[in-house]
């Protein structure tokens, strides 16, 4: 027994023997905890479980086999020592990506860094660790192999050096990365959306097209993040009317028109200020650039109705083909069972009544005030809603064509619903001063009106107790998103 335990096989062989199985259970089940807890690092030990720690052993085996044999060109086992050279050299790779860069805290350097500086040092870790394992396993020369590299690369940085410049250039703004995906930014030729960044161009969505950018043409220029100006994004369009319209008038109505676009931050107000002449300034606050261009199409579309409605004449034009004597004739004819009219009482109308047209999307009456005039629906529809404390809106009904809206305005009390325009709306207006004699000298119609009037007031409350909310009136809800 003395002379086994001797051996110079003995306590090699005994290891590879007992250690083994212990290091694979050991490795097993740290792999499988760390797996079960999500960790990314258990796929690292599964590599060292698989494949390096099995490769250890038999390279063990082998280097004994070789010097039993007495030969140190025994080809087998140089091999397995070099297949044990890569998968160490692979699990350090492994191990260096997961220290550096897996576990990265967001806004960290590790996290900034351009991954061609990862790739960059892989290649430099592989090139070092293939030098170390060919020089101790075939024991080959490999000095005047990075010898000649390190005159090789001098070369071509010499003869590169205006390419090379602009490339590290733009790593180096990569790597401190002014912006992300997403960013709008506005570099002077480009505006808009960044939806690519590699370590060689910039890709810009300017919605007409993708614009490449060369990160040393950033590198070198100054350009504006949009995206990091602040919590809102300000929006900045110029109107043109005409001198004859009041300006008090004018800002009035952008304010308005402005401070019910669906996109505006909440919290904020939109300002509205003549700048000379027919024009005028309107900004207001967005959640981010992204919200720009719908923003602005959405306002410009219902600055076109409001200005209408109101007689003003946006970029110096105030026609409207909708409203002619002829289609007012048309909605009096069409609203005459609605309100008991007689020929004689639809002419009576014909100077006072008025033709309107509300884009989608606008509020046509706010829950808490007190309607001056009654609208009668003659195209599309609008939706009645009640508004919370947290400025949404509850649905409660719909308003279709053949109905009407502001009922309350006959009794003089205030809205429990805000309506809003599902669609185009054409509807045709009266004012309460004609209506109240129309109601006098028709019991039946006044009947009529209350009916609507307690039947929308009954659908209102019975939505709030749905909800577990009471009503909130007088303030300029918007609908949910």
């Amino acid at each position: 027994m003395p002379s086994l335990v001797g051996q110079p096989w003995f306590w090699p062989t005994l290891a590879v023997v007992v250690g083994l199985p212990v290091v694979l259970i050991v490795l097993t089940e740290l792999g499988s905890n760390l797996e079960r807890r999500g960790n990314p690092a258990h796929t690292i030990v599964r590599l060292a479980r698989n494949f390096v720690v099995p490769s250890v052993a038999v390279a063990v085996l082998l280097a004994e086999i070789t010097r039993a044999v007495g030969s140190s060109d025994f080809t087998v086992a140089k091999l397995f020592a070099t297949l044990f050279g890569f998968l160490v050299i692979l699990l350090v790779l492994n191990a260096f990506n997961f220290a550096l860069f897996t576990n990265a805290r967001e806004g960290s350097w590790r996290d900034r860094l351009p991954s061609i500086f990862t790739d960059i040092a892989r290649i430099i870790l592989i090139a070092i660790g293939l030098a170390v394992l060919f020089s101790v396993v075939w024991g080959t020369d490999v000095g005047g192999l990075f010898t000649a590299l390190g005159v090789t690369s001098i070369v071509l940085g010499l003869a590169l050096q205006g390419a090379i410049g602009s490339v590290v250039s733009g790593l180096l703004l990569l790597f401190e990365q002014p912006f992300r995906l997403g960013d709008h930014l506005d570099t002077g030729g480009a505006r808009g959306r960044v939806v690519e960044v590699n370590w060689r161009a910039v890709h810009i969505d300017t919605g007409n097209g993708i614009q490449i950018v060369p990160n040393a043409t950033l590198a070198g220029a100054s350009f504006t993040n949009l995206s990091r100006g602040g919590s809102t994004y300000t929006v900045a369009t110029t109107v043109t009317f005409t001198t004859d319209d009041p300006p008090a008038q004018v800002t009035c109505l952008l304010r308005a028109v402005a401070g019910q676009l669906p996109d505006l931050a909440p919290g904020t107000v939109p300002v509205a200020v003549p700048t000379g002449g027919a024009a005028y300034e309107l900004t207001f606050e967005v959640a981010g650039p992204e919200a720009e261009g719908n923003a602005l199409a959405v306002l410009r579309t219902r600055l076109w109705y409001a200005a209408r409605r109101e007689g003003l004449a946006l970029d110096g034009d105030t026609t409207d083909a909708f409203v002619t004597p002829e289609r007012a004739t048309e909605a009096l004819r069409s609203i005459a069972p609605l309100l008991h009219l007689t020929g004689d009482d639809s002419v009576a109308l014909q100077p006072v009544v008025r033709l309107k047209r509300y884009a989608a999307g606008e509020t046509v009456f706010t829950a808490g005030v007190v309607p001056r005039s009654i609208l009668f629906v003659l195209a599309g529809a609008a939706s009645l809603a009640v508004p919370l404390a947290d400025g949404g809106l509850v649905p409660v009904t719909r308003v279709d064509a053949g109905d009407y809206l502001g009922q309350t305005a006959l009794t003089r009390e205030t809205l429990l619903t805000t309506a809003v325009a599902l669609s185009e709306l054409a509807v045709l207006e009266v004012p309460v001063t004609s209506l109240d004699e129309l109601v006098r000298a028709r019991p039946r119609l006044a009947r009529e009106v209350g009916e609507v009037i307690e039947r929308r007031r009954v659908a209102a409350m019975a939505t709030l107790r749905e909800f577990g909310a009471t009503p909130t009136l007088g303030q300029d809800a918007r609908p949910r998103a």
